[in-house]
């Protein structure tokens, strides 16, 4: 018996962590993963390579009045919202683009990936620090099988998009779209040293990186014309000949994009902002598109669980001619924070970001539905006609704990509540002493509070220190996470004393 427990154990343990077999490829309308069509659902999750940290308000010295402070994850953020995401079935996942410097960067304490040139006109530069954070991401999604949708730059101005590219040449943000400015000369050498860097973790070129699906030319280019994408597709396929290319085109479609050899995938988003939030998208999308190339619905969202279960649906099971929406994402995910707790986004309708697998505390925003409606669909694609049971939760992190008593971890990725355990004892008794029992003090505990601010917000208080700050006694912690298929094994140890005697 154990000798089989143990054999399943190295057996999933070293299935997880092993490389890709293939690059996704396309035949026609469809992506294969080597001979097997490949199609996938999911919560968009943007922020892999960069958080926006909204419980630190917006940085005033930003004079667009709505700059957000940004940071970059932790290697411990990172592989728990990819492990969050896989085991929740995902197989795919498409990220934001890549920052452009601002001028207000530095007051509001932001590094982003692209910086100015050295010299005057001279090619943008990556940041070292940003990049690396890059690097890790695409070697965790290999590790743990999650392929990868990279858009260069944005058409907006949130994370620094085109219009902060052309500042670095005095031109303006349309410039973007002309073939002939410096700006665009920029974002081909930006594609071009991205593509061809080496990752420090894996040592391949990103474009020898299966766990990289496609490149998209940008996000919601809703200006491009045929000449830009058929020159950035171009330079994109020839730097990266084993990957696909995504024409990043928004809210049409380029009669030219589907003759063009170098592109491989069509993309929309839908939003009630721009009258396409509906199922019927995609009957029309489809239907333009004709079969030519592969069909992406690369975000959709701010809308009630269910007309966004009505889109997913049709996204799995509508057809023209055989040809089907190879994906979808709703929009979107946060995970947890190293410390304990859950990042967060609050969007203009009043919807915020949802968290996996699903809290109680986010009913108000649907969350559960939500995510259950995303893995029924997940659960369509592989031929199954109900989602697969969550994997039981690994051990959560537990982090120090304070002398008030504030116990913190880092959320286990599928965990939804959390058992806390406490053992003591006397440093005055005898040496030789052991230590207690283990005695649960917390049962049935979320991680999953809304709007969770560190700064002010905690997880849980052992009152036992908090009423007894004189105490001599030293203290020992373990937490376990649980969900609807099990509890984890214990986490780490934590050890805190309140006066340091022994």
């Amino acid at each position: 018996m154990r000798l089989c427990v143990g054999i399943a154990l190295y057996l999933s343990t070293h299935i997880a962590s092993a490389e890709f077999s293939h690059f996704i490829s396309r035949d026609g309308h469809r992506l294969l993963n080597g001979n097997q069509e490949f199609r996938f659902a999911g919560i968009h999750a943007p922020e892999l390579h960069r958080i926006e940290n909204d419980a630190a308000g917006t940085c005033s010295q930003d004079p667009r009045g709505w700059g957000q402070y940004f940071q970059w994850p932790t290697a411990d953020e990172q592989e728990n919202w990819i492990k969050a995401l896989v085991r929740t079935g995902h197989k795919a996942m498409r990220i934001y683009v890549l920052s452009v410097a601002t001028p207000y960067d530095k007051a509001c304490k932001r590094e982003t990936h692209i910086l100015p040139p050295a010299t005057p006109n001279g090619m943008p530069r990556l940041n070292e620090n940003a990049m690396v954070v890059y690097d890790r991401m695409i070697a965790l999604a290999e590790k743990h099988h999650l392929r990868l949708i990279l858009p260069f730059i944005d058409h907006w101005e949130w994370w620094g998009g085109r219009k902060q590219l052309a500042a670095f040449y005095q031109e303006t943000a349309e410039d973007f779209y002309d073939t002939q400015s410096k700006t665009y000369q920029a974002y081909l050498h930006i594609i071009r040293t991205v593509i061809n860097r080496k990752n420090t973790l894996t040592g391949r070129l990103y474009s020898q990186e299966k766990a990289i699906m496609a490149w998209e030319t940008g996000n919601e280019l809703r200006h491009s014309n045929a000449a830009f994408v058929q020159q950035t597709a171009a330079v994109i396929k020839h730097n990266a000949p084993q990957q696909l290319v995504i024409d990043g085109t928004y809210l049409t479609i380029l009669p030219s994009s589907l003759d063009d050899p170098n592109i491989d995938i069509i993309s929309n988003h839908f939003y009630t902002t721009n009258n396409n939030n509906n199922p019927e998208q995609i009957e029309h999308d489809l239907k333009a598109i004709n079969g030519k190339k592969v069909y992406f619905i690369g975000e959709y969202g701010l809308k009630d669980a269910a007309s966004l279960d009505a889109i997913m649906q049709k996204a799995v099971h509508y057809d023209y001619n055989g040809a089907r929406a190879a994906g979808a994402f709703i929009w979107g995910f946060r995970g947890h924070r190293h410390h304990g707790g859950f990042y967060w986004h609050k969007e203009y309708t009043g919807h915020y970001s949802y968290r996996l697998p699903g809290f109680t505390e986010g009913d108000s925003n649907e969350e559960r539905l939500v995510i259950d409606l995303v893995r029924q669909a997940q659960a369509q694609l592989d031929g199954r006609s109900v989602a697969q049971p969550l994997p039981v939760p690994e051990p959560p992190i537990l982090r120090n704990i304070t002398t008030t008593g504030a116990i913190t971890w880092m959320g286990s990725p599928v965990g939804q509540h959390y058992r806390i355990e406490r053992s003591l004892k006397n440093p005055l008794w005898q040496v030789w002493q052991p230590w207690g029992p283990w005695v649960t003090i917390g049962r049935h505990i979320s991680d999953g509070q809304q709007s969770f601010n560190p700064n002010i917000d905690t997880l849980f208080i052992d009152t036992l220190i908090a009423q007894n700050p004189l105490s001599r006694a030293i203290y020992r912690y373990r937490i376990f996470a649980a969900n609807t298929s099990g509890e984890s094994p214990a986490s780490n140890i934590i050890k805190t004393q309140q006066h340091q005697y022994e």
